[in-house]
């Protein structure tokens, strides 16, 4: 991959920012390009989904080893639902946005014009595939690193109790005190191209629709119908 002198000087920066130096300045670029930005070029770009997919495998290993190690005290299930939080979309977001994160990524026309470079979505999936990135560019060491240095805030504010919502597993226990009854989220349908589509979700208990959510991503919708869920039932 050739990389331009301003785009490498834009790399290095960031470089800094994050404590970490690449021996491939391309998969970090990969790991900065969105899917928007990849499509308006001919020949076709690489984008940074399948890196997210590693980051996203990397980070849940990462933090489940912290939290396990780090608090012993704490049942299974509160590790999960620590965990969830830690690793949450907004989460992820505003670890991204520490690092300002959003002034690196290549987005495409639509997305920069829509406000995509301060979009929790975007800053999310780009912090994993950053993540996924260290990890092949250096080792798991490095990469564990980069993610407690990143998330270390949010794993301190979600330990003390002061972390972000997570409206799918407030839901699940308030449901689970008075019913066994199963509960299942839907994507039902999506919107919009690729690059820029908005995610329909329902959340049902049994066979019963209780919520409905739209997100940009399809946590994001999850979360979205699961809080809204919530709201039915204090009516």
């Amino acid at each position: 991959m050739i990389i331009n002198e301003n785009r490498r000087r834009k790399l290095e920066e960031l470089e800094k920012a994050i404590g970490y130096t690449f021996k491939d300045k391309g998969i970090l670029n990969t790991a900065l390009t969105h899917s928007s930005h990849a499509h308006e070029h001919r020949p076709k770009m690489q984008h940074n989904e399948r890196l997210e997919f590693l980051g996203d495998t990397v980070l849940n290993m990462v933090i489940s080893e912290y939290l396990y190690l780090n608090y012993p005290q704490l049942s299974e299930g509160r590790l999960t639902k620590a965990r969830a939080v830690i690793v949450s979309e907004a989460s992820l977001a505003d670890a991204a946005r520490r690092i300002n994160l959003g002034r690196y990524i290549l987005l495409g026309r639509g997305e920069e014009n829509s406000g995509g470079r301060n979009r929790d979505s975007i800053l999310a999936d780009a912090l994993e595939s950053i993540i996924a990135a260290v990890y092949l560019d250096g080792g798991l060491e490095h990469a564990r690193t980069f993610v407690l240095n990143s998330l270390g805030q949010g794993i301190s504010e979600v330990m003390q109790g002061r972390g972000l919502k997570d409206y799918k597993t407030d839901l699940q226990e308030i449901l689970q005190q008075s019913s066994y009854d199963h509960i299942e989220y839907r994507i039902v349908k999506d919107s919009g191209p690729d690059h820029d589509k908005i995610f329909y979700a329902q959340v049902f208990h049994g066979n019963r629709l209780i919520g409905e959510g739209t997100g940009r991503s399809k946590k994001e919708a999850e979360q979205q119908a699961a809080q809204n869920a919530l709201k039915d039932m204090q009516k």
